[in-house]
């Protein structure tokens, strides 16, 4: 029968993933940085996801569609919230934490004298959980950061921080292939300023520049590349990298 039912413009949609955590019955997920009604019954018609979005790419229509399936819905949320205690922590698609934001535009500079501001300007930071398409990204200065790269730099905000769009990972324990596609994607879609890798000193960090050079020099050469190492002392290799150059040994 018609009813009315949630019908997404994926030219319109960012990514930012605001519907994703307001829809209470788990309707809509990020499916490659658009969000996608996962299934018609899922669906309650309500809209409480529209005022959330900030491109106007929701709207309420009325056509025919499965009927909502409350009991449906139940077991989902059972099953996702089961997920997410095993994983012990929250897949982007349901997370309030993956929602996108741009701290810097509320935060003011401290008056503090001995408090120093944060340079992160927007939100997440992990690599896994920002949607290629995400607007901060679009011609940023971004910076690539092994999670392990904060500890040895003692004056990382003002260093590396400043100015710059943060993706942070870990290439021996994450998926280094998934890193690679997410990276030229990043790369495709948001036409970065400048790149700027940072990885730590031990073999098992190289993955990370190796994976972000080959993006660079696959789909975008022209693009400004730096690769910097950090010791575990803070010392701090700096590497200028061009599109002729080999990508750097990954082994280990």
């Amino acid at each position: 029968m018609p009813r009315k039912i949630i019908r997404i413009d994926r030219e319109k949609c960012d990514g930012c993933g605001q519907c994703v955590t307001a829809c209470a019955e788990g309707a809509i997920e990020i499916v490659n940085g658009k969000a996608e009604l996962v299934s018609e019954s899922y669906c309650d018609g309500l809209g409480a996801c529209i005022g959330e979005c900030p491109t106007g790419a929701l709207v309420i229509e009325e056509r025919e569609a499965e009927a909502f399936d409350a009991q449906a819905v139940k077991r989902r949320m059972e099953n996702m919230k089961n997920r997410e205690e095993a994983a012990q922590g929250c897949p982007s698609s349901s997370c309030p934490g993956a929602a996108l934001q741009h701290p810097a535009a509320k935060r003011g500079v401290s008056k503090e004298a001995s408090e120093a501001p944060s340079a992160l300007s927007t939100w997440p930071v992990q690599l896994r959980l920002v949607p290629p398409v995400a607007p901060f990204l679009r011609g940023a200065d971004l910076l690539i950061c092994a999670d392990c790269v904060p500890f040895a730099v003692a004056d990382f905000h003002r260093r590396y921080l400043e100015n710059r769009v943060v993706l942070v990972g870990c290439p021996k324990f994450d998926d280094l292939p998934a890193y690679a596609e997410k990276i030229a994607s990043i790369i495709s879609e948001a036409k970065p300023a400048s790149v700027t890798v940072l990885r730590m000193e031990v073999p098992c960090c190289a993955g990370l520049a190796t994976v972000t050079l080959n993006a660079v020099r696959n789909v975008s050469p022209e693009t400004p590349l730096e690769i910097h190492t950090v010791g575990i002392s803070g010392k701090i290799e700096r590497d200028v990298i061009t599109a002729e150059q080999q990508p750097v040994d990954s082994a280990g």
